[in-house]
């Protein structure tokens, strides 16, 4: 990639970051204290987005899919939970820091940044060749190799400019408090730093008390903490975050064909939601964690990259033979239709929420000259903006805000709305554009006379007058999540 080509990007980031936080969509927290590096905190308008992509997400699995339901689990569970899970173990990030910064990094992303360097100067063999190095000295735990390959590669701190390097260290993500109320007392628990094992640990639950059969799908949204090294990319790595994650239970021999066709569906799901095919890409994993037999992230172009927004994976019989094994009780499942007893493989598919919500800001986040004057706008899908319309009478008098609010609450009880007065009838036209608006309504003098408004649509900005009785049909019509269902 061309110099000036990333500094435009960059840029585009930067204006992203800052009309996410003069719009009411995401803030630094606790900002009056100068903020905590990589936590955020979601604004008026980002938590409606938020929740209607969580809730698109929820629906899609759940009600779309007879043999898929939901759990809420807690977010702290027994420890040995963490150790059946690998976690304790295993759950590490290779760490370096560089002497004449103090800056510490992942030695992973130095070496991919290095390689996504080469992939976008049209060098994909050599990168490909870096990667494939990365892959085989993390697989052999050859930390002291993966500095040489850093130093190899002319690696350099993006802070200091140099390549003095410490040794490459592993680092455990997961975060750990005490539980009890006197200290003496207390035991060592863990942040889930992952929902997945929630699900795991309920399986048979489940399964009894809602009467399923394999296949069938557990599916859950939750918070997640990792003490990540290097958080980065506003939103897209961060300490706290919320995964939206379903575990598909079914029978041995059988998970590839699984893993295939959900991977084709959760593909064609992101493009329902409007995403541009060209900005979607699969990536298929070389190197798989230790309880997959096949992994596939969907990575979406960021204006810092292709990224994973969502993986899907082949988890085997991993995870439930791993808590049979620690909790000595049986997770094995009586399959009537063969008459055997097995332990379920699973296929899982796990998506960031916040990651999903920085893919969809990213991608309605629109920069464009119309007739010589610069206009921004967020076009998001009307099933997901975070305000469906704007009630706006053109005035403040004659009885217009009178009836600017007998249509409001009217409207209010079905779909969020937003009922506006102040300042001219343009300048609330474009707030509304900038905060995803799709449908302006204005209330004029002709509504007193024959109960018609007129609808401002955000993409076009055209206008079309319509009476007050259509109002609820055209927005239950447009922004229903039937018509991004249709799509999967």
């Amino acid at each position: 990639m061309a110099k000036n080509e990333q500094t435009a990007e960059n840029a585009q980031l930067k204006d992203i970051i800052a009309h996410a936080k003069e719009y009411g969509f995401v803030y630094p927290s606790s900002e009056i204290y100068d903020g905590l590096q990589a936590v955020y905190d979601y604004g008026a308008y980002g938590v409606e987005l938020k929740n209607n992509l969580k809730r698109l997400w929820w629906e899609t699995m759940t009600r779309l899919n007879d043999n898929i339901v939901g759990i809420d689990a807690s977010i702290f569970m027994h420890p040995t939970t963490w150790k059946a899970s690998g976690h304790v173990d295993s759950f590490n990030d290779p760490m370096i820091d560089n002497k004449d910064s103090k800056k510490r990094y992942r030695a992973d992303v130095l070496i991919e940044d290095k390689a996504a360097a080469y992939e976008n100067a049209g060098d994909k063999e050599r990168a490909q060749e870096l990667l494939n190095a990365m892959g085989r000295l993390l697989e052999a735990e050859d930390l002291a190799g993966v500095r040489d390959l850093i130093i190899n590669e002319g690696i350099k701190c993006p802070i200091s400019g140099t390549s003095n390097w410490t040794d490459v260290r592993q680092f455990n993500l997961m975060f750990s408090t005490q539980v009890g109320s006197v200290a003496e007392d207390s035991s060592t628990i863990y942040l889930r730093p992952e929902t997945a094992q929630g699900i795991f640990v309920n399986f048979l639950n489940v399964q009894k008390t809602a009467r399923m059969k394999v296949p069938f799908g557990i599916a859950q949204i939750g918070k997640a903490f990792r003490n990540e090294i290097v958080a980065r990319q506003f939103i897209f790595r961060m300490r706290e975050f919320e995964q939206m994650e379903m575990q598909f239970f079914v029978r041995p021999g059988s998970e590839l064909e699984w893993y295939k066709q959900w991977a084709e569906t959760r593909m064609k799901w992101h493009l329902a939601l409007g995403i541009p095919k060209e900005k979607l890409r699969r990536h298929d994993h070389e190197k798989l964690a230790h309880y997959a037999n096949a992994a596939m992230d969907i990575e979406y172009q960021f204006p810092f990259g292709f990224k994973e927004v969502e993986g899907i994976h082949s988890r085997t019989d991993f995870d439930l033979k791993s808590h049979q094994e620690f909790s000595k009780k049986k997770q094995q499942y009586f399959d009537p239709e063969i008459n055997q007893n097995y332990i379920p493989f699973v296929v899982e598919t796990s998506i960031g929420a916040d990651r999903l919500f920085l893919m969809t800001l990213c991608n309605a986040y629109v920069d464009e000259e119309v007739d010589g004057k610069q206009r921004t706008y967020l076009k998001f899908h009307p099933a997901i903006a975070p305000v469906k319309a704007a009630i706006l009478p053109l005035t403040k008098k004659d009885g217009l805000p009178e009836k600017g609010k007998e249509i409001f609450d009217a409207l209010k009880y079905d779909f969020n709305i937003i009922y506006e007065d102040a300042a001219s009838i343009g300048k609330r036209y474009a707030r509304q554009d900038l905060i995803g608006t799709p449908y302006c309504i204005a209330v004029d003098h002709q509504t007193l006379e024959d109960n018609t408004v007129t609808i401002r649509h955000r993409d076009t900005t055209e206008q079309e007058r319509v009476h007050i009785s259509e109002l609820h049909g055209r927005l239950a019509e447009a922004c229903s999540f039937r018509r991004i269902f249709e799509k999967v």
